[in-house]
């Protein structure tokens, strides 16, 4: 049976996340302590103080931890109104990159490291960011390209290399670091380490100008210059990290569409009242058949990319992998939210291109989406390989 109805708890979980963002998090959008490079950690800890009194810190996280133990589909619900505002998944603390790896250190780790790295994250005592990605020739779309190294050394593993691209970087107080391991000279695969910062071995050179500002920390250029790590904050087995990626990359994918579905609908809204209080030859512009056929396509965008987040959503908390399910409601969600981003630029004419309303920032931060957690074309290209038929 299928049923779209919201339960009890989950209407209440709307209605109390909405509220919140529209009455505590929209007055903070011109809040002076945002930059090019996100909100500073003050706004970001000021926020996070105002979600926990409101009962909605961390909703992705087990009770145990502070959270409320969302299931996926509860996230879809709660994601989205949070990302109605640019502002709401930083005060809610479900956002990338933040939310994925609480996710992965739930599964994976240790109680050991759940107490010590999970417990501050999850209260937002600390941020986090995941170090993978690296310039050309080394790891980007293909993970195995990966040029970081991690060397045994008795009881340590020395890590050296380059990672750039890491969201939150800069003021972080923990970093997951993928690196492909040589123990007695033979590779053993990639494992993921985890670190304090700031860190003797660990070098931020800069951080790196992009098209969205929405995430503390930016996105930065990290060194590594023989960092230490013991063994025993290896996160899970050494070997396995391609394999725990997954457990983190899958519904990271899905949360991102998440959010950015809350953020098209507030561009969305913006459009429609706009084209209902502007007129042009004789008649407000959502009467010509031009703007309102492009508000009626978003509405059309918005359904069933939320219907797309939702599926993928149920086959999660089914205790499936949902790799085929993320991989299409990452390309189908991405591509939709910025067609309607694109169309609400067109609808506000001039106004679309100036900074006097949100659909311009939107506009351009939806863009960067259709590239994180991998980028359209290789999320086709593995759809594709699905299909072919093995001689």
């Amino acid at each position: 049976m299928i049923d779209f109805s919201l339960t009890p708890r989950e209407q209440d979980l709307q209605d109390r996340t909405r509220t919140f963002i529209r009455d505590v998090v929209l007055p903070y959008e011109k809040d002076k302590r945002q930059s090019p490079h996100g909100p500073s950690d003050a706004l970001r800890r000021e926020l996070n103080a105002l979600a926990q009194r409101a009962g909605l810190l961390a909703p992705q996280c087990d009770p145990h931890w502070g959270g409320l133990g969302l299931s996926h589909r509860e996230r879809a619900i709660v994601f989205e109104e949070a990302g109605y505002s640019l502002l709401g998944p930083i005060a809610l603390h479900c956002m990338a990159p933040d939310e994925g790896n609480m996710h992965m250190l739930e599964a994976v780790a240790s109680e050991a490291h759940k107490q010590r790295w999970l417990k501050p994250l999850a209260a937002g005592d600390i941020r986090s960011c995941f170090a993978m990605t690296e310039q050309a020739p080394g790891a980007g779309s293909d993970p195995s390209a990966m040029t970081t190294t991690a060397v045994a050394d008795g009881d340590h593993f020395v890590i050296n290399g380059e990672k750039w691209l890491i969201t939150g970087a800069n003021g972080a107080g923990l970093m997951i670091i993928m690196a492909r391991t040589m123990i007695d000279g033979q590779d053993r695969g990639a494992t993921m380490f985890m670190c304090d910062l700031p860190a003797k071995g660990i070098v931020v050179d800069r951080t790196i100008d992009t098209i969205e500002e929405s995430m503390t920390g930016g996105h930065c250029v990290v060194r590594f210059e023989n960092l230490r790590v013991h063994r025993d904050d290896v996160l899970g087995e050494v070997g396995r990290g391609f394999r725990y990626a997954q457990v983190r990359l899958a519904p990271a994918r899905l949360t991102h569409c998440m959010r950015w579905l809350g953020a098209a609908r507030r561009a969305h809204d913006i459009a429609v009242d706009y084209a209902n209080r502007r007129k042009a030859f004789g008649k407000t512009l959502i009467e010509h058949e031009g703007v309102g056929f492009q508000l009626a396509d978003n509405l059309i965008d918005l359904h069933l990319s939320r219907l797309a987040i939702w599926h993928c959503a149920w086959v999660l908390d089914q205790g499936r992998d949902a790799r085929t399910e993320s991989s299409i409601a990452k390309v189908a969600v991405s591509e939709a939210l910025f067609r309607i981003a694109d169309r609400c630029v067109q609808v506000l004419g001039g106004m679309g291109v100036t900074g006097d309303t949100l659909v311009e920032r939107i506009f351009r931060e939806i863009r960067a989406f259709r590239i994180y957690d991998g980028p359209s074309e290789v999320h086709r290209w593995s759809l594709a390989r699905g299909l072919a038929v093995k001689a």
